[in-house]
């Protein structure tokens, strides 16, 4: 379940002591994940995939259980429906209705795109493996609609198995991601997740609209529309199971 912002704010900027590993940065992209997670949680959307000449469109349903266990199910349309995507803890798979068949992806695969979209298998699962593998740092703190917005610096640990050189997060004090970078090793933009068209839903502050866009390729991007969610839900014990994600209930 990412990302998720296109938004142009005239701010005040306000300038912040830079912290190694603040503890209060690596809070506030905690605080944000479980926001727009809860407990649990219930959605549906539709994800428009779209290119100069072409653009598709795809609907699904999706469940998630605090932070380690996700399930994106396709709906529409009629040749991808039940292709589905299960995540529980570090482990990822893939079901391919077509060829029946259940795909365990590696962690090495983590960063290929999912469903010829510009989003991750990562992106995807919504994973919080940002939270213990980078150092964070409040780089600065701006100020719109009275509202506070931080930026945030993460920087991987040497050891950690991920691809990226560092990513910038920006989150204002309702636990929204605003908008997310993505920098390579050698820190160029490779692409930028933002979001836009936040609701209040059930108490919480959620972004309904979020799109990817990679920094070449102006003219692509791919959108999530939320339609519907729920948080807080019950959701049957089944629900994040290989059988589950093969045979739906």
């Amino acid at each position: 379940m990412i990302s998720r912002y296109a938004l142009i704010f005239s701010l005040l900027y306000l300038p912040l002591a830079n912290s190694e590993d603040s503890p209060s940065a690596k809070s506030l992209i905690k605080s944000a994940l479980d926001n727009y997670r809860g407990l649990t949680s219930y959605s549906e959307a539709t994800m428009t995939i779209h290119r100069p000449d072409w653009e598709r469109v795809m609907s699904m349903k999706a469940w998630t259980e605090g932070l380690d266990k996700s399930l994106v199910r396709i709906t529409a349309p009629i040749k991808d429906k039940n292709a589905g995507t299960l995540l529980i803890g570090d482990n990822m798979w893939s079901y391919a209705p077509k060829i029946n068949r259940i795909i365990k992806i590696p962690s090495s695969m983590s960063n290929q795109s999912w469903m010829g979209s510009d989003f991750s298998n990562n992106d995807i699962a919504r994973a919080d493996d940002i939270i213990d593998r980078y150092t964070h740092t409040i780089l600065e703190t701006e100020t719109h609609n009275n509202k506070t917005i931080y930026t945030i610096q993460s920087v991987p640990h040497e050891d950690a198995p991920v691809v990226w050189g560092k990513e910038i997060l920006s989150i204002n004090e309702d636990h929204v991601f605003l908008k997310h970078q993505f920098y390579d090793q050698d820190n160029q933009l490779i692409k930028t997740l933002t979001a836009s068209d936040i609701k209040i839903i059930n108490g919480k502050h959620v972004s309904l609209k979020q799109r990817m866009q990679k920094t070449e390729h102006k003219n692509e991007w791919t959108e999530f529309h939320t339609t519907l969610i729920k948080f807080d839900i019950k959701i049957d014990k089944n629900t994040f199971t290989l059988s589950n994600l093969r045979n739906p209930r």
